[in-house]
């Protein structure tokens, strides 16, 4: 019971959260009083994803799962599926984005708005954010993330380096897995532009990806990657050992976010299509050809988290 009571630590992230979740309520407000009641329910029950995903990073960076990584990686993988996988689907689906802006004091949140969209100082931001926002580009970011902070040197200078650790492991974690999860995840006013066989395709490739990065941690390696495991005083556990486990941990939990994602969109095609080899069809680029990364002027319905 001491691995959950003991060693919770203070994260000055705590107090980021306060801000936001403060800051996302005085939007709510201002938004119900112009907006019809069932859209402020609608609003009201985004929130709570928001505000559970926001929780779930405050686990991942404050609880005892923070203490416990530096000594087993088993755990460090179990704090980056929160961080790539359970936080930014909560606050993808949660869709706070407008909130926030409304939640700006007086009309600063329309004036910034406005900016953002139309001044030219904002041009090389727009760019950058449509860039990141294409969905191959999300894809593949996601991939790159997760298998680049895998690898033994990156990943014992992160360890060895707290800033690097906490602003751009953990950060890159959360923003690659929230680019990824706006291509699934219905998230107003950011409109999905991946059709259902893009979808698809994307979610087998990337569960491919993280099947190959587990096999390769544990099946294809007799000692382990990772210099910073292998000389931590009062751990029993093999590293390899504690590996193997972290590379289990990486292909089940990983199938609990892509496979019932996956099933959800195969069933959305298989009612587009017709059957499901029509669906199959669609996914290994056989069929219709309008299978595409994204298309402007398809029609996608929403699939929900």
């Amino acid at each position: 019971m001491s691995y959950f009571t003991e060693h919770w630590s203070f994260d000055p992230f705590l107090i980021i959260v306060v801000v936001l979740v403060t800051w996302h309520e005085i939007g709510l407000a201002r938004l119900a009083r112009r907006s019809r009641p069932e859209r402020t329910r609608q609003r009201r029950i985004r929130s709570l994803f928001f505000y559970a995903g926001l929780a779930v990073l405050l686990i991942a960076v404050e609880s005892p799962i923070d203490y416990w990584s530096d000594a087993y990686f088993f755990v460090h993988m179990l704090q980056h599926l929160l961080l790539m996988f359970a936080a930014p689907t909560l606050v993808v689906a949660g869709a706070p984005w407008q909130p926030l802006l409304d939640g700006l004091p007086g009309r600063l949140g329309r004036s910034a708005t406005g900016a953002a969209l139309r001044a030219g100082w904002s041009r090389p931001l727009r760019a950058a954010v449509s860039f990141l926002l294409r969905p191959w580009v999300s894809v593949t970011l996601f991939s790159v993330v997760m298998v680049g902070w895998h690898l033994p040197v990156l990943y014992d200078v992160a360890e060895q380096k707290g800033l690097v650790h906490i602003w751009l492991m953990h950060a890159s974690f959360f923003l690659a897995g929230v680019l990824f999860w706006l291509q699934f995840i219905p998230s107003p006013p950011f409109r999905r532009r991946m059709p259902l066989v893009s979808q698809a395709a994307a979610l087998v490739l990337t569960n491919v990806v993280m099947w190959v990065l587990a096999m390769s941690m544990s099946i294809f390696s007799t000692a382990s990657w990772y210099s910073v495991y292998r000389h931590v005083p009062g751990v029993t556990l093999p590293s390899f050992a504690d590996q193997e486990i972290g590379a289990a941990i990486l292909w089940v939990c990983g199938d609990f976010w892509a496979v019932p994602s996956l099933i959800y969109v195969l069933r959305c095609l298989i009612t587009e299509d017709g059957s499901v080899t029509a669906a199959v069809e669609q996914i290994l680029h056989r069929g219709s050809a309008r299978a595409g990364w994204a298309s402007a002027r398809r029609q996608v319905p929403p699939a929900g988290p």
